[in-house]
């Protein structure tokens, strides 16, 4: 034994006589430790968040690949209806413009008015037919081929009953002037 033992056995009734405080020693031990951290779980670890997590990524890839397939094969027909749309506008106007010349041209009879504007309206149904095939998707280029010369076969009906009108009435009038 060395003396630093000797001299603690020595005097054990000394130390003896003062006890620790161990309230007052655990409150000063206690003053300098950290606070003491919340429990705290993370989201992504609860399995029913997960769960829902997945299903909601399912439903938007689903939805996204279902747009997109939607957007590929509509993207041809509004590129076709579209280009429909601006045919109609342009050939509809000149048509219409035309055919109210012919009802408003005092040169020509009832009878045939009507039978000329019978003939314009089988025209009109063969354009509907025509756009009817457009729907189907048969081939859209040679459809609107086709009911561009479905207008243009009216057009150039009423300009050759105009211009045959306008022919007549310039002989009648020049056979009123003699000089």
């Amino acid at each position: 034994m060395d003396n630093f033992e000797k001299h603690i056995r020595k005097n054990k009734a000394q130390f003896d006589g003062q006890k620790a405080d161990r309230v007052k020693l655990w409150a000063n031990i206690e003053a300098k430790l950290d606070p003491p951290k919340q429990k705290v779980i993370p989201l992504w670890k609860s399995p029913m968040l997960r769960i829902a997590a997945t299903v909601l990524i399912v439903l938007g890839i689903s939805r996204l690949l279902g747009v997109s397939f939607l957007s590929n094969s509509d993207s041809e027909n509004s590129f076709v209806s579209r280009e429909l749309q601006d045919i109609d506008m342009h050939y509809q106007g000149l048509v219409s413009y035309q055919v109210q010349l012919v009802q408003k041209n005092e040169s020509l009879s009832d009878a045939d008015k009507a039978e000329f504007l019978s003939f314009m309206d089988e025209l009109d149904v063969e354009y509907e037919q025509l756009r009817l095939e457009m729907q189907n998707n048969l081939d859209n280029d040679l459809v609107l081929e086709a009911i561009v010369s479905n207008y243009r076969k009216r057009i150039e009906l009423i300009e050759n009953l105009l211009r045959q009108l306008n022919k007549s009435k310039l002989k009648d009038d020049d056979y009123g002037y003699t000089l």
